[in-house]
């Protein structure tokens, strides 16, 4: 279990955030979001930023596919749509990482989608973890 901020850099590597939410889920996603993978406009990415005050803080990092254009697509509204598509699975998403860090997650909640760059916007999740 892990107790300091570099073992939660450790545990979270990008290989490991990759097996909890691989790239081919965005595919999927927009395959039953829209009938076509190919029609969407970004690859999604889950990104660890940091733990603090009982607080696992992610990203559900979109960024911006080939010839594709991310900054004209709606991706305001998207937490609502990740919150509940069964497809992204959150809730499953976070039961992993709650057996992962070996603590109970007692909340978990999805911030509005922040436009970090052109090519890039992040829909900022927040667990909030008890770890023995």
């Amino acid at each position: 279990m892990p107790t300091d901020m570099r073992q939660f850099s450790k545990l979270f590597s990008r290989e490991v955030l990759e097996q909890l939410f691989p790239a081919e889920r965005t595919d999927r996603f927009f395959d039953a979001l829209l009938g076509d993978c190919s029609e969407g406009a970004y690859d999604i990415r889950l990104a660890f930023n940091e733990f603090r005050n009982g607080q696992l803080l992610l990203d559900l990092e979109l960024h911006e596919r080939p010839n594709k254009c991310l900054a004209c697509n709606l991706t305001y509204g998207l937490p609502a749509v990740f919150a509940r598509h069964p497809v992204i699975n959150l809730q499953g998403l976070v039961d992993q990482i709650c057996r992962m860090v070996g603590g109970r997650c007692t909340a978990w909640k999805l911030g509005a989608t922040r436009e970090k760059s052109r090519r890039l916007h992040v829909v900022p999740m927040v667990i909030d973890v008890e770890i023995p």
